[in-house]
């Protein structure tokens, strides 16, 4: 079974979850073609991200030259081409992304079609609902296999129309949510005769990289966060909460780990409010560098505005830790209070400061049996050679029809 992977920008530092998946899916026996749109402009600093970026191919790397030759190959199949053209304008048109950039899309899907037909690929299968999914779309239409991808939210659930999300779901040969809540805003979005076609594939962790967990660190409470720094991320949010925890816990430390746009406004904050001992930055880290930092803390912290099935939260449980997570998307069907961890309400600085010190309330013993039991369920049900065999049931069943 040869698939082809079409993604936007990969690797990245935050998209951890595909490469294990791609990987998962050979060691299947799976041939995976990666086509990606573009590399990425952050630093890799993870050796399975740098492996993974040697593998990829780049289509816009082939050249403005090469891909208008593409898609001048294309229109010498008039009525095919003429049916992606339109519906690339009916994409621009619902879009805030412009007619070139659709344009631009549909050149991308010229190359990409050729290139499956060079590579014997029998099925495409995209990443996000955004401008991945519209080029497997586009590339399909162009006389490419079949289509799936997978909706991670929450950008997509934030903007449906633009994305023309309906339109990518009801052309697919399937689409996948990450978490059961995702697969009820795609039911949204979907008509009702593709419903059956929405499937829920989870993203993996891999368990033996969290084979013997740390025991819980002694000594003051220690915390981390993991995830980009943007707003949806609502780090700020744990910041104010910080400066309330710190009077009645002066030995308090919280790790930082990421970076991105609101690095800057965070560094600002921190010194604002005179917490720099107390919170680290510690940047992007490679996987087995936020494993550490995980040994070293007591708890994850996920104070997040919006999600889809947050990763970070199934690897602090995988590494035995309790999750204090933000009661958003798919956070539920992981984190189950007083079990595994604590919800919160999102955007809540009170609330949040409250689950810290209930945390730091809770004996010792109780916070591992936490910890213990939420590996349990992570490693139960979000193993990723199990959920690769679900998605590479769904290739074949898709290719099969």
């Amino acid at each position: 079974m040869k698939i082809a992977y079409v993604l936007n920008t990969y690797p990245q530092p935050s998209h951890s979850f595909i490469r294990r998946e791609l990987q998962a899916l050979e060691r299947q026996g799976v041939e995976i073609t990666r086509l990606a749109m573009r590399r990425s402009g952050a630093v890799l600093t993870d050796p399975g991200d740098q492996a993974e970026a040697a593998r990829t191919e780049y289509v816009l790397q082939a050249g403005a030259g090469r891909l208008l030759a593409a898609l001048m190959r294309e229109a010498a199949a008039p009525v095919r081409f003429g049916r992606a053209l339109k519906l690339a304008l009916k994409l621009a048109r619902a879009s805030d992304k412009g007619i070139l950039r659709h344009l631009i899309y549909l050149a991308e899907a010229a190359h990409v079609k050729q290139r499956c037909a060079a590579e014997g690929v029998q099925h495409m299968h995209a990443h996000f609902g955004t401008n991945s999914a519209a080029v497997a779309m586009l590339a399909h239409v162009l006389g490419a296999p079949g289509y799936s991808f997978t909706v991670h939210g929450p950008e997509e659930f934030d903007a449906p129309h633009a994305l023309s999300l309906g339109e990518k779901i009801n052309r697919a040969r399937f689409a996948v949510a990450v978490s059961s809540f995702g697969r009820s805003q795609l039911s949204r979005w979907a008509a009702f005769g593709k419903w059956d076609s929405l499937k829920v594939v989870h993203c993996g962790i891999e368990p033996d990289r969290f084979a013997n967990p740390a025991p819980l660190p002694e000594g003051p409470l220690r915390l981390a966060a993991i995830g980009r720094f943007v707003e949806q991320k609502g780090q700020m949010v744990l910041v104010r909460a910080m400066t309330r925890l710190v009077q009645e816990m002066p030995d308090l430390h919280l790790a930082l780990i990421g970076d991105g746009e609101m690095r800057a406004d965070l560094e600002a904050e921190i010194a604002r409010r005179g917490l720099q001992k107390h919170i680290t930055l510690t940047g992007w880290l490679p996987e087995d560098g936020v494993r550490a930092e995980l040994a070293r803390s007591h708890a994850l912290v996920m104070p997040s505005f919006a999600e889809g099935l947050p990763m970070v939260v199934m690897e602090a449980m995988a590494a035995a830790r309790p999750v204090i997570a933000t009661f958003v998307a798919g956070t539920p069907e992981l984190v189950m209070p007083g079990r595994t961890g604590w919800l919160v309400p999102a955007g809540d600085e009170t609330a949040l400061a409250e689950a810290v010190a209930a945390l730091a309330q809770t004996p010792p013993d109780a916070v591992g049996t936490m910890g213990r039991t939420g590996r349990a369920r992570v490693l139960q049900r979000h193993g990723s050679d199990v959920e690769a065999a679900k998605l590479a049931q769904h290739f074949r069943q898709a290719i099969d029809q």
